[in-house]
């Protein structure tokens, strides 16, 4: 056995030295030329297939597999940016979590699979034989899938920078906050292959030009990549890897420089389908990520006279049947756009069945409600329009009553062009206004992405924990710190992590969450992963509003959710272990939460000349 071990390790070895003077020798060719990179990305591919084949040839129980495996997800990482951005779905599949899929037209899951669930067979060593061998064998489809794709589309100049851009994403969510390599925590030292990957194919298509037009910003974006590579080797332990160092001291120069060369090369502008900004230095900045991009197609595009038409609605109780409730009745702005009750209240002042969450940031998801059952915002709103425990005034409908208020008139005119016939032309504006709603600016923000240095050292650890031994960011992932999954940002997760009824934490609440859609035992207590950012504001915590402080939050997941604490959840997809995190450590958790608090919450701007004629009283 060692000796086999020996004889893959030299393999290895051989192949890496082959590999760079294959490149080497292609590197010597002048120009900026897609056809080295798109050839880069396709041979990465390949081997990783054939490291991944290998394995499937040896069988579970062979002792080689894991430096096997780490190989495929080396060379899988150098791939990834092209492969993944070509066919999303497949590439999350080959690199998602260990979870089965759910398909829709016909209620039945597929089994999971891809690399995640191939490092839980080979770690744990749990699964059979038979079911390793199918996992192996669905996922090279997958990858043989993909390498087709490579080999069939052309890399682009738009394809080649929207790749990149997705890549130094996932080195922040998915790499060094155990995402990708859950058991076997490779990320960071992937995280290392993806910046090395990133320098080759930055040599073999951009750097003779840049050098050219700023030999200093090449000099300084090779130097920030040694040293940042060299970084992560030397500090590649998952527990004590320093995040916070490495993302403000060496991730943050690194998509500065990217983006200096993604200008200074005058060969792309960006493009407005994607929902980061690419001049943005880091990805912690104020207008880092397009709240448009999030927005539903009919409703991108909005004056400010069609947001502040939203703001004046937000408040508006006439919207609603018997005149006595508005959006701000449970979305406070002196209350972070939540109300702090347990339950909210209907059109009756009765409790309902769940907690109201904050409306900031809420455009950046994909799923709205605590089950997630609207896709839209705008879907959302007209839910409260038609529920005849809140608003009860249907979609089609329209209540000439606020016409009563003469500033409405000229609203309508100005945004829609007449007096509309329905809601739907209301549900946009409040749309529009809602999506303005969003925070970036918090002492978190302010400290990662370098502008300020008041983080406290209990602060900081925090942090390292949240991103790291805690595993927070691999459901609230950064830099949103919300469930929607970067970088594609087309679905907001939902998990099963078995909330309690009360805070003794003695029975499972029994409200079912998104069961109701498909009536699917997986989907039992399923809930949206909500955003953390203004936690500290919007007290209570949970769907139920169980946990009435961020110490009792915490403890929760410390025990491993409702599985830790002895409930019967034969499908909770949080992991029931211990976190084993001493007080000290819980401390600092909720120290760090503290520091996403929004200093401002941007609305409509002020000072326009149309904006600055609308004055009205929030009731």
């Amino acid at each position: 056995m060692c000796k086999k071990i020996l004889l893959v390790i030299i393999l290895i070895t051989q192949f890496s030295c082959k590999q760079e003077s294959e490149y080497m020798a292609i590197n010597s060719e002048t120009g900026t030329s897609w056809d080295q990179a798109h050839k880069f990305y396709e041979n990465s591919l390949r081997h990783s297939i054939e490291f991944l084949a290998e394995v499937k040839s040896n069988g579970l129980k062979d002792p080689s597999n894991k430096e096997l495996f780490r190989q495929a997800r080396q060379e899988w990482k150098k791939a990834e940016p092209f492969a993944a951005y070509l066919n999303s779905p497949v590439g999350h599949r080959v690199n998602g979590p260990a979870l089965p899929v759910f398909l829709e037209d016909n209620s039945r899951f597929m089994p999971a699979v891809g690399l995640q669930k191939i490092e839980e067979s080979i770690y744990d060593g749990e699964a059979t034989e038979s079911e390793f061998q199918e996992e192996l064998k669905v996922t090279l489809g997958l990858m043989g899938n993909l390498l087709k794709n490579i080999q069939k589309r052309e890399l682009t100049t738009e394809r080649f920078f929207i790749a990149t851009q997705h890549q130094l994403l996932r080195i922040l969510s998915h790499s060094i906050t155990g995402f990708d390599t859950p058991v076997s925590h490779l990320g960071i030292e992937e995280a290392a292959i993806s910046l090395e990957a990133l320098r080759d194919i930055y040599t073999l298509t951009l750097q003779n030009d840049i050098r050219q037009k700023d030999k200093d910003l090449d000099q300084r974006f090779l130097r920030k990549l040694k040293i940042s590579t060299g970084y992560l080797q030397q500090n590649s332990d998952f527990n004590t890897f320093d995040r916070y160092e490495f993302i403000r001291e060496h991730l943050n120069d690194i998509t500065s420089l990217w983006a200096q060369i993604s200008n200074t090369s005058g060969l792309w502008e960006g493009t407005a389908n994607q929902p980061f900004n690419f001049d943005a230095p880091t990805f912690f900045e104020e207008n880092s990520f397009k709240p448009e991009y999030f927005m539903q197609t009919i409703n991108r595009k909005n004056s400010e006279t069609k947001i502040a038409l939203g703001e004046k609605l937000f408040f508006e109780k006439k919207l609603s049947k018997n005149g006595c409730m508005a959006c701000a009745t449970c979305h406070l702005p002196g209350k972070a756009y939540a109300d702090r009750l347990t339950f909210s209240r209907d059109n009756q002042g009765i409790a309902l069945d769940r907690n109201t969450p904050t409306l900031i940031n809420s455009i950046y998801q994909r799923g709205f409600f605590w089950d997630g059952r609207s896709e839209g915002l705008m879907e959302q709103i007209s839910s409260v329009f038609t529920n005849k425990q809140e608003f009860d005034s249907g979609v089609h409908e329209f209540s000439e009553a606020i016409l009563q208020d003469p500033t409405y008139q000229e609203f309508f005119e100005q945004a829609f062009g007449d007096i509309p016939k329905s809601n739907t032309e209301l549900i946009k504006a409040l749309s529009a206004y809602i999506a303005t709603l969003n925070g970036m600016n918090s002492k978190f923000d302010r400290n990662i992405s370098g502008k300020e240095n008041t983080f406290t050292s209990q602060e900081k650890r925090g942090f390292n924990l949240f991103a790291g031994k805690a595993l927070c960011a691999t459901c609230h992932f950064l830099p949103l710190t919300n469930g929607t999954v970067p970088p594609f940002y087309t679905e907001t997760e939902k998990e099963v992590i078995g909330v309690p009824e009360t805070a003794e934490n003695k029975k499972l609440d029994g409200d079912t969450g998104f069961y109701w859609s498909y009536n699917v035992e997986q989907h039992k207590g399923m809930f949206k992963t909500p955003g953390v950012r203004n936690i500290a504001l919007t007290a209570p915590y949970m769907h139920n509003g169980v946990y009435k402080n961020l110490v009792q939050v915490i403890d929760f997941y410390n025990k491993g959710g409702g599985g830790g604490l002895g409930f019967d959840l034969p499908h909770q997809t949080l992991p029931f272990d211990n976190l084993e995190l001493d007080d000290e450590e819980q401390a600092a958790l909720v120290a760090y939460l503290k520091t996403l608090t929004d200093t401002q919450v941007t609305g409509p701007k002020k000072g326009s000349i149309n904006l600055a004629r609308y004055r009205y009283t929030r009731n």
